[in-house]
């Protein structure tokens, strides 16, 4: 009898260390989740709890003068996080702003926000992208570098089309994806002259 109790503390050590043994092994599980790659390794349910934003149809329409232009895209959010678009940086203009149209007047606004498992659209008429003092003239079929920084994703760099005055995505010899996805066919050409913030 007292040599099963003897052994009975060894036995509750070993298992106590071998659980020791596998909690550190799960923790280093967790630390290589990630590849690097960009991509989660996390289970669906998780990751889909975050924003998770791509762009769709950007494009810019070739402007009416120099030294302005705007830019057009849809941030679709398939995650169940809203997020918001805050900031836009291009090496065509030093100021590149966020705007909105209110009561047929363009103001500048700090952010655009993409809700959860919705869309944030900037269209003809409405939201836009406002580059200021762009530093070569921009004509259709040129592209420009534009990245995208949201409060919560990771930026965005997206390759934009610059297409006819006229012209969406999908238009018949215009690049880009879905037609009317980032304005409606038939919106008139916004004249951005004077424009003041």
């Amino acid at each position: 009898m007292r040599y099963a109790e003897l052994r009975h503390p060894r036995r509750a050590v070993a298992l106590v260390a071998g659980g020791v043994l596998a909690v550190g092994a799960g923790v280093g599980l967790v630390a290589c989740a990630s590849d690097g790659s960009g991509k989660s390794d996390r289970p669906a349910a998780e990751s889909a709890a975050g924003p998770q934003v791509k762009v769709v149809d950007p494009y810019i329409p070739q402007p009416v003068k120099g030294g302005m232009a705007a830019g057009y895209l849809v941030l679709q959010n398939d995650g169940g996080t809203a997020d918001r678009l805050v900031s836009v940086t291009t090496d065509i203009a030093p100021s590149a702003t966020l705007h909105q149209t209110v009561d047929n007047r363009m103001q500048q606004v700090e952010a655009i926000d993409i809700p959860a498992h919705g869309k944030g659209v900037l269209g003809r008429g409405g939201a836009h992208i406002m580059f200021e003092e762009t530093t070569r003239p921009l004509k259709k079929g040129d592209t420009v570098d534009v990245t995208l920084t949201f409060e919560k994703s990771a930026p965005i760099t997206v390759r934009v089309p610059v297409l006819g005055i006229a012209e969406r995505p999908g238009d018949a010899g215009a690049a880009g994806g879905t037609t009317g996805s980032a304005g409606q066919p038939g919106a008139t050409t916004e004249d951005h002259t004077g424009h003041g913030g």
